[in-house]
């Protein structure tokens, strides 16, 4: 018998393409740094000068004689400014209709302004030329934080006193009072030096920090104990015993000070070591 032939069916099959997915990419916004918020609170202000009248009335309007302008950097143009109590910005663009004009008086270099006076404190704490040189805003965080520096440095130039030898406190001591230090018993010198570590602290820790200062101290010693000698124009140092001259003073330089610079070179300071020994 004849076989049938069978017909064979050819399926293709195709192999899915790979589809590359990207993710879009997250573009971070820069912040931009918020503007600084203005808190409605009771305000102060203070006369900048510590001579400051009984009474003293700031400029408050604009004139062609006295300009009062603030400058707006958007803008780029100075806008004319003005207090106006009945008005809501101190700005006179700003202001509408009929204005009734303000008068702005600091009594004893002291103006409180409450804090319903917005119009006000904006126009003395934003818009007024005359903040930070005519008068401050008082800040008491600020006070305190000032107070605070000062109180550390206090203790610190107190403690250093309190642990300064007799003769790195006479070299200070010297500073504030002159020669009258040779004249000085050890206590009147260390009271002067807690004195002034007290009530000057900064230029304390300048001065017990700068060796200089103690250099200057032991030429000026020597000079008064005839170690050594300066001559009457103040040019010349010499041994006090055989006059040999040690250093010509520059033109123009404190002597002493030019001595302090020659004890720190090679030759100075075997003189140095010297002197020293005969102040002892």
């Amino acid at each position: 018998m004849p076989t049938a032939k069978k017909e064979i069916e050819t399926v293709t099959v195709t192999q899915p393409t790979e589809v590359e997915v990207t993710t879009p990419k997250q573009v971070t916004q820069e912040k931009k740094p918020s503007a600084p918020v203005w808190e409605i609170k009771d305000r102060t202000y203070v006369i900048s000068d510590s001579h400051a009248p009984l009474t003293y009335t700031l400029q408050s309007k604009h004139t062609l004689r006295y300009p009062l302008l603030w400058f707006d950097k958007e803008l780029k143009e100075q806008v004319e400014i003005r207090y106006a109590t009945n008005q809501n910005s101190p700005l006179v663009r700003d202001q509408k209709g009929q204005v009734t004009l303000g008068h702005i008086i600091f009594e004893n270099g002291v103006l409180n302004v409450p804090k319903e006076k917005q119009n006000l404190q904006k126009l003395l704490s934003i818009y007024h030329p005359g903040l930070g040189i005519k008068y401050t805003e008082f800040d008491p965080t600020a006070e305190a934080e000032d107070d605070l520096d000062y109180l550390e440095l206090e203790v610190e130039a107190m403690t250093a006193a309190f642990g300064m030898d007799i003769d790195e406190a006479e070299a200070i001591v010297r500073v504030e009072v002159g020669s009258r230090v040779s004249k000085m018993s050890s206590k009147e010198i260390k009271r002067d030096l807690l004195l002034f570590a007290k009530n000057n602290p900064s230029l304390f820790l300048e001065l017990a920090n700068d060796d200089n200062v103690q250099l200057r101290n032991l030429a000026i010693r020597a000079t008064e104990s005839n170690i050594i000698k300066l001559s009457p124009d103040q040019r010349t140092f010499t041994w006090g015993e055989n006059d040999r001259k040690l250093i010509t003073v520059p033109f123009d330089e404190n002597p002493y000070s030019a001595m302090a610079a020659f004890f720190k070179t090679d030759e100075g300071t075997q003189v140095f070591k010297s002197i020293e020994k005969k102040l002892k």
